[in-house]
């Protein structure tokens, strides 16, 4: 879902305003902190993905992808930066679902009502969200991630007056919100004043855009072609709709296309004077700052019988049978093994067996702790560590074993010397959150 931002198929019939189409006007939308608004948004895309083609093949293999999305949310503007733009938002979600199959591969994502209250904070073209209520999922993240930033769509609009007929480009920020390009190489999006028009007793503002954009996304090289609307209300100064066609080409080391996926986009926002989740009473007791307890990331998965938190620097980076790799951004890792409790060592095993496997590999032991109990049961909890030299590196290698009624964990550490208590500091709250959430 997050390759591409999609389309329209919407028709409104509107009765042109033949004396304002002959006036200069200005489109903007005055946003400052305290706004509040409502946003629902649809998409819908099909297309093919071109796989590399298997040894002794020329042909590269293709494989269907259908997907959908459906959002609903409150939105409440809290800060601006300097060039006026928004910095940060909070957010009350009444549903965010993304359902998507790839083959025959089905993915189903949505956000829990745990973390339903989210802070955004706008850093370049990206949203970094946090829940001052519940940590969140990196698939929550990645879902409000690629998620349209509302407030950038504001580069749709004219920054001078215009009438209709003029022409104008879209600003780079809101041209990388609609693709969802990390960086644009050429092309452009040219939007155009097409009519003002009255729906219902209201005028409104026909602005179309489209064109070609190429440039780099988190799955590599794209092209997007993108055909679509908007409609301003001038009663209200506000971007009420937008409905588009998006179709994104995913391109090879040659630049050749490697896939295709067309969608529609459907976007509806309607302003708010007050909204009870966000109101200032709702807030107060939250943490709406970003702090090291309520950016933790949440690592549950019932298959596998474990749920623990983490912190952001730190990502899972997979899983083999019963045992799961963590690693930190700048090269430290550690590695947990679930255990049933017949097969779960004591501290004092593992600390014999850890001593003559690090033997066993050259490791040099410069100093070891003995086991210690960090809490009791139910979640008895004992650590030990080594100061080492693996591989004429300075390494502290830090051990836990947890134990609980429906089975145990084993950690593993191998943490780098440089910020040393900060990483001591990870390990330990890892292994204090980990619980066994099925009998192993």
């Amino acid at each position: 879902m997050n390759t591409f931002r999609g389309l329209i198929v919407v028709v409104v019939m509107l009765a042109a305003h033949p004396a304002l189409a002959q006036e200069a006007i200005v489109l903007r939308e005055n946003i400052d902190a305290g706004y509040q608004y409502h946003v629902s948004c649809r998409v819908q895309l099909s297309g093919k993905l071109a796989l590399p083609p298997d040894k002794g093949k020329t042909a590269p293999q293709t494989i269907d992808v259908n997907g959908q999305s459906a959002i609903e949310y409150d939105e409440r503007i809290l800060a601006l930066d300097k060039d006026r733009n928004v910095s940060k938002t909070i957010r009350h979600y009444g549903r965010m679902d993304f359902d998507r199959k790839v083959g025959d591969q089905v993915q189903a994502n949505s956000l829990r009502q745990e973390a339903s209250k989210l802070v955004l904070i706008r850093f370049k073209q990206m949203e970094v969200p946090f829940s001052p209520i519940g940590p969140l999922t990196w698939g929550e993240i990645d879902m409000v991630r690629t998620d349209v930033f509302t407030p950038a769509l504001a580069g749709l609009l004219p920054d001078k007056s215009v009438r209709v007929g003029d022409r104008w480009p879209a600003s780079r920020a809101s041209v990388q919100e609609l693709t969802d390009l990390d960086r644009v190489q050429d092309g452009s999006l040219e939007c155009r004043l097409e009519s003002i028009s009255a729906l219902g007793k209201r005028q409104h503002a026909r602005i179309s855009f489209s064109g070609t954009i190429r440039g780099l996304g988190e799955d590599g090289p794209a092209r997007h072609q993108l055909d679509g609307f908007v409609l301003f209300d001038m009663e209200s100064n506000h971007l009420g709709y937008l409905s588009m066609k998006g179709i994104h080409f995913m391109l090879d080391k040659d630049g050749k296309d490697a896939g295709k996926v067309e969608g529609t986009f459907v976007l509806t926002r309607q302003p708010r004077n007050r909204i009870e989740t966000l109101a200032d009473d709702a807030l107060r007791g939250l943490t709406l700052e970003p702090n090291d307890d309520n950016t933790l990331l949440l690592f549950d998965n019932p298959d596998f019988g474990l749920r623990f938190l983490y912190p952001r620097r730190w990502r899972v980076a997979g899983s083999k049978g019963q045992q799961l790799g963590i690693d930190e951004s700048n090269g430290s890792g550690l590695l947990l093994t679930v255990e049933t409790l017949k097969r779960l060592p004591t501290a004092a095993q593992y600390l014999e067996e850890s001593r003559n496997w690090l033997t066993q590999q050259k490791v040099k032991i410069l100093r070891s702790d003995s086991p210690r109990v960090l809490s009791a049961a139910p979640n008895h909890l004992e650590n030990f560590g080594f100061d080492a030299i693996v591989e004429k590196q300075n390494v502290r290698l830090e051990y836990f074993v947890l134990r609980q009624a429906q089975g145990g964990v084993t950690i593993a550490a191998r943490l780098l010397t440089r910020d040393l208590a900060d990483l001591q500091r990870d390990v330990q709250r890892i292994a204090r959150s980990m619980q066994v959430t099925r009998p192993q």
